[in-house]
């Protein structure tokens, strides 16, 4: 999960680096600011130690360089599919409890459960207290986590947390659907009755801790997130891509097709994503989208989130298609390149994809009279 939520709040979280003695002391005058009795903070950080391995996880963050069809045909398998189907089925109390309180479908949560920690079996195994201490100690982006770390403390106080065992990823995400403290402390619920908002061992606290946080990202009840459709040969793609003005109706009435035949939703809002052109699979996104864009920003992760989720509730497996060639890391750092000097914010020249080199290319396929769908291709490259 990506940092949705995590703000500087006080002016001690820009304090970082030096003795850590010294900065334990700071963190602990803080939390005992904030309300938390000084030996509960005492408790928390007793004991805690830099951890260089989460340094360096920090330092070398792999970038996401696969395509929608490699990543979400690995991450959406059949045997996650079952084991989802069975999950739902297990919990369904649990889940009727999390649409009628907090709007969000089964599929939607039980995606994400699948994706961060396939159903809880892989957590992470940072101790969750030092890496909050170390990224908050660092200087890195201490305005970031030091709210964790102080948020950690108050899961110390509730007795929902133990500060000497408690593992979880690298960056301090906690449980079976990957949430930091600050967000667990705002949105935690407790679903299996006994007190604690245990997202790590507590499958009923996990779904409805992830229901309330989704509908707090702005889910709207009984609304889609994605849908898969098919399209003419002839459109305006130079209006596809996030951030369209379009309806989905719109949409619709310029020959682009829902699969399933749904078209009851089209005064809604809705862009045309086509994660691999024109010719790889394409799909409506709806307002509901952005609460997976706000999960994790990158755009393969989320259109295969959101894609999982429909497959959970029933929808058939997307149509291929045939893409266009992609480039390569090499050939698509060439293309970045060229963007930028012909005045396009690329951002940084790293080979990913992203939004601002699906922008820049789409304005450029317009330019020169290609089908703007913003895939990066070897004859846009040599066209440039």
């Amino acid at each position: 999960m990506c940092f949705t939520s995590i703000l500087a709040t006080t002016a001690a979280a820009q304090e970082c680096g030096g003795d850590l003695s010294a900065f334990l002391d700071g963190v602990k005058k803080e939390a005992v600011a904030g309300g938390i009795p000084a030996e509960v903070a005492d408790k928390a950080l007793a004991g805690a130690r830099i951890d260089e391995k989460v340094l360096s996880r920090d330092r070398a963050q792999g970038v996401f360089k696969q395509t929608f069809l490699e990543f979400s045909q690995r991450t959406v398998s059949k045997a996650r599919l079952d084991i989802g189907a069975k999950k739902i089925k297990e919990y369904a109390e649990v889940f009727n409890r999390a649409e009628q309180e907090f709007g969000v479908p089964a599929g939607v949560i039980t995606a994400f459960w699948a994706m961060e920690t396939d159903f809880g079996a892989v957590q992470g195994d940072f101790n969750t207290r030092n890496a909050l201490v170390t990224l908050s100690h660092d200087c890195r982006r201490p305005e970031l986590f030091r709210p964790q770390l102080i948020a950690l403390i108050k899961m110390v106080e509730h007795g929902d947390l133990d500060p000497q065992t408690n593992t979880g990823a690298w960056a301090g995400e906690i449980g079976q659907v990957q949430m930091l403290p600050k967000d667990i402390v705002a949105f935690g619920v407790d679903g299996d009755g006994d007190g604690h908002e245990n997202l790590k061992a507590s499958s009923p606290d996990a779904i409805l801790t992830a229901a309330k946080f989704i509908q707090h990202l702005g889910f709207r009840r009984g609304e889609p997130w994605i849908q898969e459709v098919t399209l003419p040969e002839n459109l305006p793609f130079e209006k596809s891509g996030l951030g369209g003005t379009m309806t989905a109706g719109e949409w619709f009435a310029a020959g682009v097709t829902p699969r399933d035949g749904n078209t009851s939703f089209g005064n809604l809002p809705a862009a045309l994503v086509l994660p691999q052109g024109r010719k790889g699979p394409a799909f409506i996104t709806y307002p509901n989208f952005g609460i997976y864009l706000e999960w994790n920003k990158s755009f393969i992760y989320t259109t295969s989130a959101a894609y999982f989720a429909t497959r959970l509730m029933g929808a058939p497996t997307y149509d291929k298609g045939n893409p266009e060639t992609g480039l390569n890391d090499t050939d698509m750092r060439a293309l970045q390149t060229k963007l930028q000097a012909l005045g396009h914010d690329v951002g940084k020249i790293d080979g990913i994809l992203g939004s601002g080199t699906r922008i820049a290319i789409q304005k450029e396929q317009a330019r020169l009279g290609m089908p703007a769908d913003g895939w990066a291709t070897p004859a846009l490259l040599g066209a440039l």
